[in-house]
């Protein structure tokens, strides 16, 4: 039988040789996976079973290949929770804490105990549940459209104790899906938004993903278009609308919001320094949406 040591030195040099920068991780979360433990190197002397390593090796072979390390553990962490990921379903990054975090800020601000919130393309489920976790008499939807990821989000939601959101399949870019859910304090997203360009220049890992979850049309503002115009009537007069949006994409979103009658766009920028999401105010008026 081999060792930890030699079987993480084995594993770490077949990843190092696609991404040295996130060899060490990934070869750490490969280890943590298979031998359940925080510190699997605790013990670097420990044996490894021939059956264990001839998985762990498999695995790392995947990873050397370009298949997203969060698929190949099934599950990635998303605001202190776990979520089951896999083909199919979008996988939650660190990004997409600020749009909950200014989900949050927004409700602290208005004293918004129980908001409506409706948290549409909602994939894994991960927006929904942190908001649900944050704020426990809030009422929550999620509306998913792909049969894939809504198996995801069931198993997430009930997985991470928020079995009374209210999951909805149906597609968001229909007036009969928004007309669907009316009077929202809140609605959230982080929809599809890479351009035909970025779709072509896609990670080998990214590519793995749905593309109905990452293609946004030509120019990646697709979904902001029609859903701000869609969903305004969702939104109380003085609720709010949030989005996630790609890098430089800031001044066209606050566009399309305040060209439906939106007020007071904030933006907000992720731990990177890059602005990552926008919120507006609702203001119902009278007069026509600008496309």
């Amino acid at each position: 039988m081999v060792s930890r040591g030699e079987l993480f030195a084995e594993c770490r040099s077949l990843i190092a040789k696609r991404d040295e920068d996130t060899a060490d991780f990934d070869t750490t979360c490969i280890f943590q996976d298979f031998l359940g433990e925080k510190n699997p190197m605790f013990l670097p002397k420990e044996p490894v079973s021939d059956e264990k390593a001839a998985e762990i090796r498999a695995i790392a072979v995947r990873r050397s290949e370009g298949y997203p390390l969060q698929y190949l553990l099934g599950q990635w962490e998303f605001w202190g929770c776990n979520f089951k990921i896999g083909e199919g379903v979008l996988i939650p990054r660190p990004d997409t804490e600020t749009l909950v975090e200014q989900v949050l800020d927004i409700c602290r601000r208005e004293k918004l105990k129980a908001p409506k919130i409706a948290d549409l393309c909602s994939g894994s489920g991960c927006i929904a549940v942190a908001l649900k976790k944050e704020l426990p008499q809030a009422d929550v939807y999620a509306v998913e459209l792909s049969d894939d990821a809504l198996g995801y989000l069931r198993e997430n939601t009930t997985a991470n104790g928020c079995g009374d959101i209210h999951i909805i399949k149906g597609d968001v870019l229909k007036r009969e899906t928004s007309m669907s859910l009316m009077g929202l304090d809140i609605l959230v997203s982080n929809p599809p938004y890479l351009t035909s360009q970025d779709m072509s220049e896609l990670q080998t890992e990214v590519r793995y993903e749905p593309a109905s979850a990452l293609f946004g049309g030509d120019d990646g503002l697709g979904f902001y278009r029609a859903m701000t115009q869609l969903w305004k009537m969702s939104i109380k007069d003085g609720g709010f609308i949030a989005y996630e949006f790609g890098m430089g994409q800031h001044d066209d979103v606050k566009a399309v919001l305040e060209g439906n009658g939106f007020a007071d766009v904030e933006l907000r920028r992720d731990g990177g320094g890059i602005i990552r999401t926008a919120a507006a105010r609702n203001v119902i008026e009278n007069k026509p949406a600008i496309m």
